[in-house]
């Protein structure tokens, strides 16, 4: 029995389903007396379709047939089959027919496919959606074996092998979905964070404004980076409580900042609803920091900002009454970003290193700062440049007249040495 592919004219791997080949399949299932199925379930893969096109789906999907086929060839004999599954079904199929040794299929070569396809998506399922969505989707895999019964149709028992391996890859992504909520909670009770300081400069002295406080997870986990720390607190419900606790420890870690230094801290509007962020609690807070509210800077994403608006002009609001200062981060990634700005009116505007790096080489970028760096001063607000690494693209900047900087250029981020 043989693996059919074919390749379209965009060079796409086209598998076809199994059930193409059922009269084939049904013939060696009652010769060999047992089917082993492998279900890489892909239905994940609906999320490119909906948000790029069917074509951009068919090509995700070739790039994981590629991918399976290429991590099973080594353990499919020619008998065996990868395709896909029936009707809507985005999932690729592997049956293993060619074994008589039913007790070894079963204890053996089926979970040590799953365990071989499992790692192989884990290293490159990012490629499979690449570059319509950039971090990996979830691929479970589940295997099941169907033993052969001469009283019942051998369609209906494979397709019936088919359901319980995708049912096993489905509960095989409960359990890692519960087991990561579970290592998420730990994180987030335990404070399992650290807090890295990155300065802010002076363009034209150098002379350091502040430090902004940039989380990390456990340096030896998947939730290192504070992107994987914030998309796994969002999709477990927890969002707020990682922001708090973010806010709660980038405090205290700063305990000792240099005066003069202003502390910016990264945070959600809601913050505003944190019984420990209002009033008298968080004066206390700061006099125990020996910090004044002067000396701290609350960074709002513009995406958050457009999407929470009344949240974020209540914020700005209290906050600013407190003698606390607010700026504006990532701009220039969201649509509008000149109009956010005006109706927004923070005190910093952070513009996000995407209209920054190569602004020396880059006349549409340099017009984009130009721009924001004119709608900043009609606010009395000052612009941050965020990512320079080039003593040329701070020449650029220079040039702008923008007056702060942050990057890789003036340090990369570190804990933040005490001032004794």
């Amino acid at each position: 029995m043989s693996n059919e592919a074919s390749h379209s004219g965009n060079d796409l791997l086209l598998l076809g389903s199994y059930a193409e080949q059922m009269p084939d399949i049904a013939a060696r299932f009652r010769e060999r007396g047992a089917v082993g199925v492998v279900v890489a379930d892909a239905s994940a893969l609906e999320r490119v379709e909906r948000g790029y096109g069917a074509f951009a789906h068919r090509k995700a999907t070739s790039k994981l047939a590629k991918l399976v086929l290429e991590a099973c060839s080594r353990e499919l004999g020619p008998q065996d089959l990868v395709a896909m599954g029936e009707g809507s079904n985005d999932e690729i199929v592997v049956l293993l027919l060619g074994s008589s040794d039913h007790a070894n299929l079963h204890a053996e070569r089926l979970p040590a496919l799953c365990e071989k396809l499992r790692e192989a998506i884990a290293k490159n399922g990012a490629q499979v959606t690449y570059p319509y969505i950039r971090e990996p989707l979830d691929v479970p895999v589940g295997y099941s074996i169907a033993l052969y019964h001469p009283g019942l149709r051998e369609e209906r028992q494979v397709r019936v092998a088919v359901d319980r391996a995708r049912a096993d890859a489905q509960l095989d992504q409960r359990v890692a979905v519960r087991a990561r909520d579970r290592r998420f909670l730990d994180l987030l009770l335990g404070e399992d964070v650290t807090i890295l300081y990155e300065p802010i400069v002076s363009v034209e002295t150098r002379e350091v404004l502040g430090y902004e406080a940039l989380v990390r997870g456990p340096w030896d986990s998947d939730l290192h980076s504070p992107g994987a720390l914030f998309q796994r607190a969002e999709e477990t419900g927890l969002l707020f409580e990682l922001d708090c606790l973010c806010r709660r420890v980038a405090l205290r870690s700063a305990r000792g900042l240099e005066p003069g230094r202003k502390l910016f801290l990264n945070c959600l509007p809601t913050a505003i609803h944190d019984p420990a962020f209002r009033g008298d609690v968080l004066r206390r807070t700061l006099e125990d920091l020996r910090l004044r509210p002067s000396d701290v800077v609350f960074e709002i994403s513009e995406k958050e900002s457009i999407a929470n608006f009344s949240i974020f002009r209540e914020a700005r609001d209290y906050y600013g009454e407190l003698g606390f200062q607010i700026a504006l981060d990532d701009t220039g990634v969201a649509y509008g970003s000149l109009e956010a700005v005006m109706e927004l009116s923070p005190n910093f505007i952070k513009v996000d290193m995407s209209l920054v790096r190569g602004v020396d080489t880059d006349p549409a970028r340099e017009e984009l700062l130009r721009a924001l760096h004119a709608v900043a001063s009609k606010i009395d607000a000052a612009i941050i440049a965020e990512g320079i690494e080039t003593a040329d693209e701070l020449a650029a900047i220079a040039r702008l007249g923008i007056p702060y900087g942050q990057g890789y250029l003036f340090g990369r981020p570190a804990p933040l040495r005490r001032n004794h």
